[in-house]
């Protein structure tokens, strides 16, 4: 598997949109549950949102429940994050990770589980007015 590429960041204001996608330049990624973690300054790393290669499993974490949706598209080798309802809170450097291991029927939210072998180099999310 190859390191993912995260795409999609920016500037929102409060109670706006945006939609994060994380892809790789193979063909794999179908195999491999997908996490989304996000880190702002002086914060340790927070998993926002995971999902299992076939997409049935997802799993969010509390502070984005019922605003943030994750979904993949294994014809595109992309996995996406749409977010709505953006909080300045939100504000944060997004990656994308990708499961070590394929075909896992889980996922995990704990970044420092050792679940997840290839990272991105991160997107910046910006919420304010």
């Amino acid at each position: 598997q190859s390191q993912p590429v995260e795409s999609g960041g920016g500037l929102a204001q409060p109670g706006g949109s945006l939609s994060l996608s994380c892809s790789t330049s193979g063909n794999n990624l179908r195999r491999y549950a997908v996490g989304w973690f996000r880190q702002a300054p002086g914060k340790k790393r927070e998993g926002v949102s995971c999902i299992s290669p076939g997409g049935i499993t997802t799993t969010y974490g509390e502070s984005v429940k019922g605003r943030f949706t994750v979904s993949r598209d294994n014809e595109k080798n992309t996995v996406y994050l749409q977010m709505d309802s953006l909080k300045p809170e939100d504000t944060a450097v997004y990656y994308c990770a990708i499961d070590r291991t394929p075909f896992s029927a889980t996922c995990t939210l704990i970044s420092d589980s050792g679940r997840y072998a290839f990272w991105g180099q991160g997107t910046q999310v910006t919420v304010s007015s």
